[in-house]
């Protein structure tokens, strides 16, 4: 059979006239666009201290919890609810505060985990504070002219009398360590132990006439390991004596009446020029200003 041929359908094409109302509109079926959400207004007025501590202790909760109250966070009460360990902690170290005046926050939960007493947390409180005065206190005094005076003496090989609290040493410095000082007969001997450094010479005129504590002489004052529980620490006062004579009351009873020439963080440096006297701030049980005359 033959088949029949089919002719292809001529192409059409369609022209779309613009329409004269506008634009087409959307044919989507999702709907009309969502609205953005309304943006949260901020407080008009900050909460202050005084509010954020009244609310902090009327419902006993951290500070934080109580601005968040303020800021229309979470309440504090729903806050006691989610953390009640936490909250009982508050319980307590609010009830210590409101029975103890002048107690703060912060030293309430520092006596409900040591265990200490107030009086015991004021007293290792006060010691902290001294030890950062007096830290800050040898920063700010220099020690160059306590080194040079010691730098001298080791260069020049010079003959010392290391007075000890029972007895003294006939040495030569060979070096200066940080905690000790060398000898070369000697050894090391330790900067705690030494209450007195000058020349050898100086000591054998200068000690006959020196002044003595018999009490002391027999049974020296111990040196405390720790500077603030030392008689004298802190250099400060001293700087304002430079130039003038100053009373020295020694742990092993000696008593040095000597202008004062320098002061380091942990030494002073007394007596006239050539006859110099290093005595250690921990060597001192007192000292006064004195009626030494002027170098």
């Amino acid at each position: 059979m033959n088949e029949k041929k089919t002719r292809p359908a001529p192409s059409v094409e369609v022209i779309r006239r613009p329409s004269l109302t506008g634009p087409p509109r959307p044919t989507s079926t999702r709907g009309a666009p969502a609205r953005p959400p309304p943006s949260r207004r901020p407080p008009l007025q900050p909460p202050t201290p005084e509010q954020v501590q009244a609310l902090a202790i009327r419902e006993r909760v951290p500070a934080r919890i109580a601005r968040g109250e303020l800021d229309g966070k979470m309440k504090a009460r729903v806050w006691r609810k989610l953390h009640a360990e936490e909250a009982r902690r508050f319980d307590e170290a609010y009830q210590l505060v409101a029975h103890t005046p002048g107690l703060a926050l912060d030293d309430a939960f520092a006596l409900l985990q040591s265990g200490l007493s107030v009086e015991e947390l004021r007293a290792r409180r006060a010691r902290t504070a001294r030890r950062v005065d007096l830290r800050e206190a040898r920063r700010g005094v220099s020690a160059e002219a306590i080194d040079r005076w010691l730098t001298q003496r080791l260069e020049e090989k010079t003959p010392l009398a290391v007075v000890l609290a029972d007895r003294t040493v006939l040495d030569v410095l060979s070096a200066v360590q940080p905690l000790a000082f060398m000898l070369e007969r000697g050894g090391r001997v330790e900067k705690l132990q030494v209450v007195l450094l000058t020349r050898a010479q100086t000591w054998e005129q200068a000690q006959p006439a020196l002044p003595r504590d018999a009490r002391l002489a027999q049974r020296p004052t111990p040196v405390a390991r720790e500077p603030d529980r030392r008689p004298v620490s802190d250099p400060r006062p001293l700087l304002v004596q430079l130039g003038h004579g100053v009373h020295l009351e020694l742990r092993n009873g000696l008593v040095v009446d000597r202008p004062l020439l320098a002061v380091g963080p942990y030494d002073a440096l007394v007596g006239g020029e050539g006859e110099e006297f290093l005595v250690p701030l921990h060597a001192l049980v007192a000292w006064t200003a004195g009626s030494a005359a002027t170098p």
